[in-house]
């Protein structure tokens, strides 16, 4: 038993070699010859439990970002292109339709032809918005659904328990300050922001100052692995309820954060960084911040920070999980068990909210704030870029998995009130409340809403682990990859294995008159392949035969390198791949 598993063996060495450890076969078939083949593709897994390699090189592709647009001198350069005329067209034609579906409003008709040349209207345009998709138009050009609903508008005032903030114009800058010094160096740190959540209750914990250990709420002294770090003081007054909530609205938290920051600096600042769970299973995040702000002002914009959930009151439940409401067939709802009365619906429980004495269900509010700032080119710099990404490859409950006894016991009792507990308008959870969930349906059962709030993977954080503001290097994952690819090929200089023009976008001869695959994006069309197919080999064959090309590519590659050392010495950072 102890002799080690080939698998094992295999899946270990093809983690050493960077090779994805559960590739995509896909089948390509080319419009233009005809000819079909296999081809494979990473996974792309974000998590380190499903695929190392592809994780790692998602989190390498982190660092490279954050590192080359924390200390811009320059605004990064965004320029759109315009649109074609065959989009503009298509626009166009878009537009008569809209035009002619309101028109048709107002022509005198019975009511089931006016319906009928409606339904052909909306197939239409359902067609031409699938075309226009097709396109390369970013976003939508008109909401995906209609509804007639009326907007709900809710106060813009500020609540009178929160501090004021000062609100400037935002100039649309995006680059910090430079500080010249007197020896006439200039100088443009950039800063490292932590955001915690406010305490719901003593917690042990292990605090050192230098060699110096503090003692913990409890009156004692903990070491760095003792069992009940992370868990309360007075596990009967922590405050599970809150610290739930406070999990669940903690996304909207950091959005409205970021909004207040613009406002009261005055700039469009950015931002890139990580959301973690600290021992004490509350979310946290680490932000690299391009250019400095006064501490004073951050940890203003934090105690003035806030989000309002006007959702009904769910303080307490009318219902146990063991005896819910059940679904009324004839009223299509859900009714009281015992006296067989329907639930509140949704729009009537948003309705009382519209009151003047009404007040939200919850304030999520925003803890302490950490800021120091970081100079451009240390040690620092890149000890806190890889300090901001250390977790993105790890589950967001990994680092902070209970070991013993009491933490498992914390950890279980903030999951159990997140299991009751409302996620969103549509969450099964409301009728444990008296509340109809929007868009009620038959077959929910509270308890068991399959959002992830809810899930012990997440423990109430739903939102994106990653967070990077849109004119943070002027690119996207997408550019940064493409730049690793084109820095690769300056380096081999055709020597690459993968010398197919449809995958690197460019022709074989100087005049570009064969990059006709690269320009013609629908020349290939992919499916995935079927395992069962006589030409798709076993995984661990195709395993195998990765490995061993990302070996003969890997060197063929540090040899090309030790060519062409001196001669690309004055190549661009930008260029430079992923460490």
């Amino acid at each position: 038993m102890r002799k080690p598993l080939a698998k094992d063996a295999l899946r270990q060495l093809a983690e050493q070699h960077g090779v994805c450890v559960r590739p995509l076969a896909l089948r390509r078939t080319d419009t233009e010859t005809g000819v079909t083949e296999v081809v494979e593709v990473p996974c792309g897994a974000t998590l380190a439990a499903k695929c190392k390699p592809c994780a790692e090189r998602g989190r390498r592709l982190r660092i490279q970002q954050i590192r080359e647009g924390w200390h811009l001198a320059d605004e990064p350069a965004i320029r759109p292109e315009h649109p074609s005329e065959d989009v503009l067209a298509l626009i166009r034609v878009r537009a008569h339709m809209e035009f002619e579906r309101e028109a048709l409003q107002y022509q005198p008709m019975h009511p089931d032809e006016r319906a009928a040349q409606l339904a052909d209207l909306d197939a239409g345009i359902a067609e031409l918005d699938e075309a226009l998709g097709q396109t390369d138009l970013r976003g939508h050009l008109t909401p995906r659904e209609r509804t007639d609903r009326p907007r709900r508008k809710r106060s813009t005032k500020r609540r009178q328990d929160s501090p004021d903030l000062p609100r400037l114009p935002v100039d649309p800058r995006t680059v910090g300050r430079a500080y010249a010094a007197r020896d006439g160096k200039t100088y443009r740190p950039s800063m490292l922001v932590t955001l915690t959540l406010g305490s719901h209750g003593a917690v042990h914990s292990h605090l050192r100052r230098g060699a110096y250990v503090a003692p913990c709420e409890c009156g004692q002294r903990h070491g760095p692995h003792d069992d009940v770090l992370g868990t309360p003081v007075d596990p009967a007054g922590y405050d599970y309820r809150r610290a739930a909530l406070d999990s669940i609205h903690f996304a909207r938290v950091l959005d409205r954060w970021w909004q207040n920051v613009r406002r009261a600096a005055g700039w469009n600042v950015q931002y890139a960084g990580a959301v973690e769970l600290q021992r004490r299973l509350a979310p946290h995040a680490h932000f690299a911040i391009r250019g400095t702000l006064p501490r004073r002002l951050l940890k203003q914009i934090a105690a003035a920070t806030y989000h309002q959930v006007w959702w009904p009151a769910f303080d307490e439940p009318r219902y146990t999980v063991d005896k819910p409401p059940v679904w009324d067939v004839e009223q299509q709802a859900y009714v009281d068990p015992k006296n067989r009365e329907p639930l509140t619906p949704w729009s009537h429980a948003l309705d009382e909210l519209e009151e003047p004495d009404s007040r939200p269900a919850y304030v999520a509010r925003l803890g302490r704030i950490d800021a120091r700032g970081i100079e451009q080119g240390t040690r620092d710099a890149e000890r806190s870029i890889r300090y901001v990404t250390k977790y993105v490859t790890k589950d967001l409950t990994d680092q902070a998995r209970p070991r013993s006894d009491a933490q498992k016991a914390h950890f279980d009792r903030l999951h159990a009130e997140l299991s009751v507990l409302p996620c969103s308008p549509t969450c099964a959870n409301w009728l444990l409340y008296g509340v109809q969930p929007d868009g009620v349906k038959a077959g929910l059962t509270p308890g068991r809403c399959t959002g992830k709030v809810h899930q012990r993977s997440t423990l109430g954080f739903t939102g994106r682990r990653v967070l990077v503001s849109r004119q943070w290097s002027g690119k996207t994952l997408a550019d940064h990859r493409a730049d690793n690819r084109a820095w690769i090929r300056a380096i081999l200089a055709g020597g690459m294995a993968d010398t197919d023009p449809a995958d690197q976008g460019q022709g074989d001869d100087e005049h570009g008159q064969d990059q006709a695959a690269g320009d013609n994006p629908q020349r290939y069309r992919f499916e995935l392949a079927r395992p069962e197919d006589p030409d798709v080999l076993p995984l661990e064959h195709r395993i195998l035969r990765a490995v061993s090309a990302r070996i003969r590519w890997r060197t063929d590659l540090d040899a090309a390198r030790q060519r062409a050392a001196h001669g690309l010495s004055a190549t661009p950072q930008t260029l430079t791949p992923a460490a």
